[in-house]
């Protein structure tokens, strides 16, 4: 399932399921069945809520829409942590000038420096040098500490898009990246909660590639990752519980803004496309603060 928050034209807030074979058409799974909350959170962390979906989605009196007539929210709308990998292709650490890593460079989010799918990104008035990162994206749904590589995967609810969007200056005014990495409403989020059972485990071998008003920009494969999902998850539970509704960001290829000669930076009225194979299109216009 392609699952999303969204607010109606009357301001509601529900949860969506994008049509298959009908890429504009959604079921309004609150509408259709009423014993399904408008709290996606609650319903990635229960079978028989995510049971209910599907049957939702197969009944033919179900409640339709047309997504042109949403306003789409966070899939997550506050996480309790943001675990952000860096440095997880070989190619954009080199762009970076930095060696193949041992270990992969993780750094924190916040929730306030998320923004919707066909919502802005921010470029804060302190700086000009907004930068793009695409990003696989995903959310647990069951508690893991320890986790092995056999049962890391287990975890997972749904496999979503980021914009890690970085303020470069900001980023290297200090050894951490956590500063340009948190402003408000950098970081593009969505549109889909798409569940593992559409995907190939660990999303392994899907296309992913950002485009700046309709110019490819980076283009790879998650086939390319360093560490993959399942290693991410063990390296990162060694330290810390993932909880339901944790996001986890597995870092970008090469092609980055800073990286380019001249320096390529993200501008009020651009538009920034982050499409990942088989999960859907990212898309975040560009304003100023």
């Amino acid at each position: 399932m392609r699952l999303f928050n969204f607010e109606d034209a009357t301001g509601q807030s529900r949860i969506g399921a994008l049509l298959k074979d009908q890429p504009t058409q959604y079921i309004d799974l609150c509408a259709t069945d009423l014993q399904i909350p408008n709290n996606l959170l609650e319903v990635i962390q229960s079978q028989d809520l995510l049971g209910r979906a599907a049957k939702a989605m197969s009944q033919s009196d179900s409640v339709k829409g047309n997504i042109k007539d949403i306003l789409y929210k966070l899939p997550i709308e506050w996480p309790g942590k943001i675990v952000c990998m860096g440095l997880n292709y070989a190619d954009h650490a080199k762009e970076g000038g930095n060696a193949r890593p041992e270990y992969p460079s993780f750094f924190m989010r916040g929730p306030s420096s998320l923004t919707a799918h066909a919502s802005p990104m921010i470029r804060p008035r302190v700086s000009d040098k907004l930068d793009y990162e695409a990003e696989l994206a995903f959310v647990i749904g069951k508690k893991i500490r320890y986790a092995t590589l056999d049962n890391a995967l287990d975890c997972i609810a749904g496999y979503s898009i980021f914009n890690d969007g970085s303020l470069r200056d900001y980023q290297r005014k200090t050894t951490q990246w956590t500063i340009g990495k948190n402003f408000d409403k950098t970081g593009g989020f969505g549109p889909y909660l798409v569940t593992p059972d559409e995907l190939p485990p660990g999303c392994h071998g899907l296309n992913i590639q950002s485009r700046l008003n309709g110019q490819v920009m980076q283009n790879a494969n998650t086939k390319d990752f360093l560490w993959g999902v399942a290693e991410t998850i063990v390296l990162i539970t060694e330290c810390m519980t993932l909880e339901p509704g944790d996001l986890v960001i597995t870092g970008t290829p090469a092609g980055v803004g800073y990286a380019r000669n001249p320096p390529v930076f993200m501008k009020p009225g651009d538009i920034c496309e982050i499409e990942i194979e088989s999960i859907g299109i990212l898309s975040n216009t560009i304003a100023d603060e």
